[in-house]
Protein backbone atom coordinates (compact mmCIF):
# COMPACT_ATOMS: atom_id res chain seq x y z
CA UNK A 1 0.00 0.00 0.00
CA UNK A 2 2.78 2.46 0.88
CA UNK A 3 4.67 1.58 -2.29
CA UNK A 4 1.56 2.36 -4.29
CA UNK A 5 1.31 5.83 -2.69
CA UNK A 6 4.96 6.56 -3.36
CA UNK A 7 4.55 5.54 -6.97
CA UNK A 8 1.52 7.82 -7.37
CA UNK A 9 3.48 10.76 -5.93
CA UNK A 10 6.35 10.05 -8.28
CA UNK A 11 3.93 9.79 -11.19
CA UNK A 12 2.35 13.17 -10.36
CA UNK A 13 5.79 14.73 -9.94
CA UNK A 14 6.95 13.22 -13.22
CA UNK A 15 3.88 14.46 -15.10
CA UNK A 16 4.21 17.98 -13.68
CA UNK A 17 7.85 18.18 -14.66
CA UNK A 18 6.93 17.27 -18.25
CA UNK A 19 4.69 20.32 -18.64
CA UNK A 20 6.04 23.21 -20.70
CA UNK A 21 7.60 25.96 -18.53
CA UNK A 22 5.11 28.59 -19.72
CA UNK A 23 2.18 26.41 -18.73
CA UNK A 24 3.74 25.67 -15.33
CA UNK A 25 3.81 29.43 -14.67
CA UNK A 26 0.15 29.81 -15.67
CA UNK A 27 -1.15 26.74 -13.86
CA UNK A 28 -1.55 28.25 -10.33
CA UNK A 29 -3.59 31.14 -11.73
CA UNK A 30 -5.74 28.83 -13.84
CA UNK A 31 -6.40 26.56 -10.86
CA UNK A 32 -7.18 29.51 -8.59
CA UNK A 33 -9.58 30.98 -11.16
CA UNK A 34 -11.32 27.65 -11.66
CA UNK A 35 -11.65 27.10 -7.91
CA UNK A 36 -13.10 30.60 -7.56
CA UNK A 37 -15.60 29.81 -10.29
CA UNK A 38 -16.65 26.56 -8.61
CA UNK A 39 -16.96 28.31 -5.26
CA UNK A 40 -19.12 31.06 -6.77
CA UNK A 41 -21.42 28.48 -8.38
CA UNK A 42 -21.67 26.69 -5.03
CA UNK A 43 -22.54 29.92 -3.23
CA UNK A 44 -25.05 31.05 -5.83
CA UNK A 45 -26.92 27.84 -6.60
CA UNK A 46 -26.42 25.54 -3.62
CA UNK A 47 -26.43 27.96 -0.70
CA UNK A 48 -28.67 30.55 -2.35
CA UNK A 49 -26.27 33.38 -1.49
CA UNK A 50 -26.72 35.29 -4.73
CA UNK A 51 -24.73 38.40 -3.79
CA UNK A 52 -21.82 36.39 -2.42
CA UNK A 53 -21.85 34.13 -5.49
CA UNK A 54 -21.67 37.10 -7.84
CA UNK A 55 -18.94 38.72 -5.75
CA UNK A 56 -16.79 35.60 -5.74
CA UNK A 57 -17.51 35.10 -9.45
CA UNK A 58 -15.91 38.47 -10.13
CA UNK A 59 -12.65 37.12 -8.71
CA UNK A 60 -12.10 34.90 -11.76
CA UNK A 61 -11.16 37.63 -14.26
CA UNK A 62 -9.22 39.43 -11.52
CA UNK A 63 -7.13 36.34 -10.78
CA UNK A 64 -6.49 35.72 -14.49
CA UNK A 65 -5.58 39.39 -15.02
CA UNK A 66 -3.15 39.26 -12.11
CA UNK A 67 -1.56 36.14 -13.58
CA UNK A 68 -1.24 37.79 -16.99
CA UNK A 69 0.30 40.88 -15.44
CA UNK A 70 2.84 38.94 -13.39
CA UNK A 71 3.80 36.54 -16.17
CA UNK A 72 4.03 39.23 -18.85
CA UNK A 73 6.17 41.51 -16.69
CA UNK A 74 8.50 38.64 -15.82
CA UNK A 75 8.80 37.55 -19.44
CA UNK A 76 9.17 40.99 -21.03
CA UNK A 77 11.71 42.54 -18.73
CA UNK A 78 13.64 44.67 -21.21
CA UNK A 79 16.55 46.82 -20.08
CA UNK A 80 15.88 50.56 -20.35
CA UNK A 81 18.55 52.78 -21.89
CA UNK A 82 19.49 56.17 -20.50
CA UNK A 83 17.74 57.87 -23.42
CA UNK A 84 14.40 56.16 -22.56
CA UNK A 85 14.45 57.01 -18.87
CA UNK A 86 12.14 59.75 -17.66
CA UNK A 87 13.74 62.31 -15.40
CA UNK A 88 11.69 64.00 -12.73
Amino acid sequence: MINLLVRKDQLVKFQFSNLPPDFRLKLPFLVAGFMSFLFSVYLYFVLGEESAGIFVGLWVPSIHSLGTLIIASARDSVPVTEHEKVSS
